[in-house]
């Protein structure tokens, strides 16, 4: 999904105003790491993708009709007990269908061929040596490097399949029935270390399935205020603004579609960074005219954690007061007839596979998301629910923001937790740690713009230590809190890596922190990745 349409191949003439969902191509996932990342591939050519569960079945397949079918990698081997098996029909539906790593293993072996465990495992970069470079294989250079992950290999062919490529250790590296419409790859083209995967995949979307690039931002939010319009009519919406770039491109767009059908409602539970609850309401009340129904529950929400020490039991009281106070603030201004969510696509394929019944492979309700600062809203809360952002990806989401005017200090805003500064706190969580912690960060995330670096970062932060150091300040004995700084670097936050920032910026932010910060005297930097540790100290 881009705001401009990107150049796909000379026969292909984008029709951005074509139905959003009337082009796609189904992903049957089997367990691996990389379904998502296919799907978010495949919408970089501008096309729509879904995961779907592997027990998908063939009936459902042809009510989707989707262009082509991507058979994921997994974890599994084809011959295992219970390995995972796609609808053995799906080979009958005349639909493009391209296997990877297991996905082609399992197409080898449902057709007829043989696979067997290899004599030698092949995992990382290997060098694809091509036999035929025309049709899935076009512009995919001799000799490329692509990303190998595979234990078992394909020994003997199906009736009709040719050879498409080889590595040094695996002589059917990818492989080809055109006149069935079949292709399977032993690699994952999907992954950045396959240098010339995305022509591959390209290849297979354009020429292979006759896709149209018709998956636009434009079209996209054409497509999302009419349902929009056409699902609430006259009715009235209630969503939750917690400032972060979801919500508030929910926020935008339902105010685009609705107008003052939609209230907002900003809960202040008092574990914002500094000044973001006032400047969220500057924003949107003033600078946007979206009404904005702001909720002072600081000293409510102090309470409800005041003495805790655990961080899960931190959460969860936080989870069930913002519950309480949802409760009351939705009674007072309702009735309500919508509560609008921002769930993004990854929380819908997490939940996919478990809700799809084992007896029957038919899928069911996907669970609802709960909020950034809730464990899930109750049962008895009577709405019905909005969620126009079901289909994006993060990223899809920000050029959505960009296309609706949002402003870029929201757009590139740093994920931020739902507990908040809560659980940047290790232990108790006081007036006084809050507001250290808020001045500390403050100069974090001042410095680092300062500089010109704040979207260097995935995220920058600081963490209170509930311990005291010996310092010496002013020719005194200081005894004061230690500050964690946290600088790591991640593309979409599952793993992440400490950021190797300038020593000349650290020691401006651990100056400037234990000048201008009342309670600390002493600045330290975490270098832990994630794995083994946490984005998050709790």
């Amino acid at each position: 999904m881009t705001t401009q349409t990107q150049a796909p191949p000379a026969t292909v003439s984008p029709t951005p105003s074509a139905p959003i969902n009337r082009q796609m191509i189904a992903i049957l996932d089997f367990g691996s790491q990389y379904s998502e990342l296919i799907a978010r591939r495949i919408r970089e050519t501008q096309v729509y993708s879904e995961v779907l569960s592997y027990r998908t079945t063939v009936e459902q397949l042809r009510q989707l009709n989707p262009r082509g079918i991507i058979l994921s990698g997994g974890p599994s081997s084809v011959y295992d007990d219970y390995a995972p098996q796609c609808d053995p029909q799906i080979w009958e539906l005349g639909i493009p269908i391209l296997g990877v790593c297991y996905g082609m293993q399992l197409m080898v072996k449902q057709l007829g061929g043989q696979v067997e465990r290899a004599a030698q495992a092949e995992y990382g970069k290997a060098a694809l040596q091509i036999d035929d470079p025309t049709d899935l294989l076009t512009n995919v250079a001799d000799g490329s490097t692509m990303w190998m992950s595979h234990g078992d290999s394909c020994t003997q062919l199906p009736a009709g399949f040719d050879v498409l490529a080889h590595t040094d250790n695996t002589d059917c590296a990818a492989i080809a029935h055109p006149d069935r419409h079949l292709y399977g790859v032993q690699f994952h083209p999907e992954v950045v270390h396959s240098v010339d995967g995305q022509a591959l995949i390209c290849n297979f979307v354009y020429h292979i399935c006759g896709c149209e690039p018709t998956w636009t931002t434009e079209a996209f939010v054409e497509e999302a205020i009419r349902e929009i319009r056409a699902k609430v009519g006259d009715k009235r919406v209630l969503l939750a603004l917690s400032g972060g770039v979801d919500s508030s491109t929910l926020a935008f767009l339902l105010h685009r579609a609705i107008g003052d059908q939609l209230t907002c409602m900003f809960i202040d539970q008092g574990f914002m960074r500094k000044g973001e609850p006032e400047r969220l309401v500057e924003i949107f009340d003033q600078q946007f005219k979206i009404p904005v129904v702001y909720v002072h529950a600081r000293e409510r929400f102090l309470a409800q954690i005041d003495g805790v020490t655990d961080p899960e039991i931190k959460r969860r009281r936080i989870g069930h007061e913002f519950i309480h106070v949802f409760e009351e603030e939705s009674h007072r201004l309702g009735p309500f007839d919508y509560l609008a969510q921002g769930t993004l696509y990854p929380d819908v394929i997490e939940s996919a596979d478990t809700n799809v019944d084992p007896k029957t492979g038919e899928r069911v309700a996907v669970k609802i998301k709960s909020h950034h600062n809730v464990g899930g809203l109750p049962k008895n809360l009577r709405f019905k629910l909005i969620e126009p952002l079901r289909k994006l990806f993060k990223d899809e989401v920000r050029k959505v923001a960009r296309s609706i005017g949002l402003p870029e200090e929201i757009v590139r805003r740093h994920p931020f937790p739902g507990p908040g500064l809560a659980i940047r706190i290790i232990g108790e969580v006081t007036s006084e740690r809050l507001n250290i912690l808020r001045d500390a960060d403050f100069v974090v995330r001042d410095e680092i713009s300062r500089q010109g670096m704040y979207h260097d970062f995935w995220q920058a932060f600081a963490v209170l230590l509930p311990i005291r150091s010996v310092g010496v300040m002013g020719d005194k004995r200081t005894y004061a809190h230690p500050i964690v700084l946290r600088l790591i670097s991640s593309e979409d936050g599952m793993t992440a890596d400490w950021s190797r920032v300038p020593y000349e910026l650290l020691e401006t932010i651990a100056n400037r922190i234990v000048n201008e910060v009342k309670g600390v005297n002493r600045v330290v930097y975490d270098i832990t990745s994630k794995p083994p540790g946490t984005i998050e100290w709790e």
